[in-house]
């Protein structure tokens, strides 16, 4: 075991994170928290725009987790799609801190009015294919959050610094993947189908599709009902002409996301599945040439308590039980009740932090290169400023 309170048998070999670097650097203008769901991800995103915001940047802080923990623990009843400021964070440094959730739909509707005419948007925005495909069309989340991060980036003269809070890891791929698999629908034999009247452009062409397309309209009419693929095609030829923008606005976020300006930050827990995970995030981000800062265990059991207490003595789980034991088949007097009671949690304590010690260590040594901040667990959850605020002290450490 080692002396320093994390339990590392060789601190030297992990590489610290400094954070307080990272979101003080001018240079960097993103920075993506991604990892599995119920790792402290939306916390760590938050404590860190925080953080950065009372350093002196103007941050917003994106959120594409629809849980509500991000707006609770910045102190705003709700967030939606436009930018809401957070009150009571320390201006001193002339820093200043937005947070806002992803409305993928509302999202959808901003492009669809941004690049067609008011009647055409309006006459896509009642389809009722297009109110399915904007709600819950698989992978319109990740295409959406992909646009909204370039806007967001785009107004650099508002923030100079975006904090994006992803979905789960899974999820999280997929917004790395949007681009590729929003070109691959847009290319995709369905859509050249649909569309071909559309593009075919003149009478003679007309003739070489029209045999075609009449027998394949006429199967998924009665597959699908007329009404309904009158309204497919609608939308489709819409998006295709629509979206030939937006995929190369997904595509030039995609080149903003491998840029030296972003940095990724990858959010675990010191358990095997959680480490294991994001070994996987890791090697997928470097496998797309995406710029890796770190990885932060958040809630890590410390073998040292941080005001000097009882763990200080570096007592052996096993020890300290059987200390306990000890004391309690003699039928102790209150204090030593009181003293077996303590050694007993002390060894429950030192149960966690050895086994947490461990999941980092194999982490380390597989991934040897990759820089780490350890982040103690906390006694109590955090659900404000100054929850966060402590956090972002435990990062910047």
């Amino acid at each position: 075991m080692s002396g320093d309170g994390t339990g590392i048998d060789d601190p030297a070999q992990v590489r610290p994170l400094d954070v307080d670097a990272l979101v003080a650097d001018p240079t960097v203008g993103v920075i993506v928290c991604c990892g599995a769901g119920g790792v402290g991800k939306t916390t760590t995103a938050a404590a860190l725009a925080l953080r950065a915001a009372e350093a002196g940047r103007s941050v917003v802080v994106l959120t594409i987790d629809p849980a509500r923990r991000l707006a609770q623990s910045l102190g705003l009843e709700e967030l939606d799609n436009t930018p809401r400021p957070v009150v009571g964070i320390d201006g001193a440094a002339g820093g200043r801190l937005d947070a806002m959730m992803l409305d993928m739909k509302r999202t959808f509707d901003e492009v669809v009015e941004a690049h067609t005419t008011p009647e055409k948007a309006a006459q896509i925005l009642a389809n009722p294919f297009y109110l399915a495909l904007s709600s819950s069309f698989a992978g319109t989340q990740e295409y959406m959050a992909m646009e909204k991060l370039g806007q967001l980036r785009a107004r650099s003269d508002e923030w100079d610094l975006v904090v994006v809070d992803t979905p789960p890891s899974r999820a999280a791929l997929d917004f790395l993947d949007a681009p590729r698999r929003l070109g691959r629908f847009l290319d995709g034999r369905l859509v050249r189908l649909l569309t071909s009247p559309a593009r075919a452009g003149g009478r003679a062409s007309l003739k070489v599709v029209g045999a075609g397309m009449a027998a394949a309209t006429a199967v998924m009419g009665r597959v699908l009902g007329g009404d309904l693929l009158r309204d497919v095609q609608t939308v489709v030829a819409a998006l295709d002409t629509m979206f030939g923008g937006f995929r190369e606005r997904a595509e030039r976020t995609y080149a903003l996301l491998q840029a030296e300006s972003t940095a990724f930050l990858v959010v675990a827990t010191p358990e095997r599945d959680a480490l294991a995970e994001a070994g996987v995030l890791v090697d997928r981000l470097r496998a797309d040439a995406m710029p890796l800062a770190g990885v932060v265990v958040n809630r890590v059991q410390p073998l040292a308590l941080p005001d000097g207490g009882l763990t200080d003595l570096d007592l052996p789980g096993d020890v300290a039980l059987a200390a306990a034991g000890r004391l309690r088949a003699e039928r102790p007097s209150p204090t030593a009740g009181l003293t077996a009671s303590l050694l007993e949690l002390h060894a429950r304590a030192m149960t966690i932090a050895v086994r947490h010690a461990r999941a980092v260590e194999r982490f380390v040594a597989v991934h040897d290169d990759v820089d780490l901040a350890l982040v103690p667990t906390e006694a109590t959850d955090v659900h404000d400023l100054e929850g966060l605020r402590l956090i972002g002290d435990r990062l910047g450490r």
